[in-house]
């Protein structure tokens, strides 16, 4: 269960009381479950589960694996990121998508159907949580056209610079932090590590970019 803090700090429970929180947590049937790093946390190709998942803690990643075996990562969820079969991008029927830990994760499960149905009282927190949820979707959106941007870009150099400026845009200046880590970010790009460290390496001799561990500056 989140803290009262935590619960403020929440997109998906913006302006819901604590109280109606607990209450919600009971009216919903949410089951709360905590997983290890690199845990599986959630199958999509699982029948069963159709349920709206919400990191309340930890970091987590929504993982696409092609037909191939290659893995790439679709979006990166930290506290208060969605994710659920109805709510993920879609993909061909030969690949698959799941969820997993980055670190250790709490999350928070709430039934799909349940949630998209009308409350017998009228509750107000359960419109807010309707309300944000389709906020939150909106943002996955813009998250997806920001990826589609990056990837659309035909050299690793291309994808690097491109999704670097996306990052110094959202930072309102030229330094940034990355979001995860250098190998997360090979798979954000869908390219090779290594091939991916060797643009780099050159970006920074070239002084087009210059590097602290996950702290980047642009310089141009």
């Amino acid at each position: 269960m989140l803290t009262q803090q935590e619960l403020e700090k929440s997109p998906l429970f913006r302006d819901i009381s604590y109280e109606e929180y607990r209450r919600m947590l009971v009216c919903f049937n949410a089951v709360q479950k905590s997983y290890r790093p690199e845990e599986l946390i959630y199958d999509f190709d699982e029948p069963r589960q159709n349920v709206v998942g919400i990191v309340e803690r930890g970091e987590a990643s929504l993982i696409r694996i092609d037909a191939d075996g290659v893995a790439t990562v679709l979006e990166e969820l930290r506290s208060g990121g969605v994710f659920g079969r109805d709510l993920a991008f879609a993909g061909t029927r030969e690949d698959s998508l799941e969820v997993k830990a980055r670190t250790a994760c709490d999350v928070l499960f709430i039934d799909y159907p349940h949630l998209l149905k009308r409350c017998e009282n009228a509750c107000r927190h359960h419109s807010l949580l309707v309300q944000n949820m389709l906020g939150l979707i909106a943002d996955k959106a813009q998250a997806l056209s920001e990826r589609v941007d990056v990837l659309s870009r035909r050299s690793i150099r291309e994808k690097l610079l491109c999704y670097f400026r996306q990052l110094s845009e959202k930072a309102g200046g030229d330094t940034f932090t990355l979001p995860f880590s250098l190998s997360t970010l090979a798979d954000y790009i869908a390219t090779d590590r290594s091939a991916m460290m060797r643009e780099l390496k050159r970006l920074r001799e070239e002084e087009v970019v210059r590097s602290d561990g996950r702290r980047f500056t642009l310089r141009f």
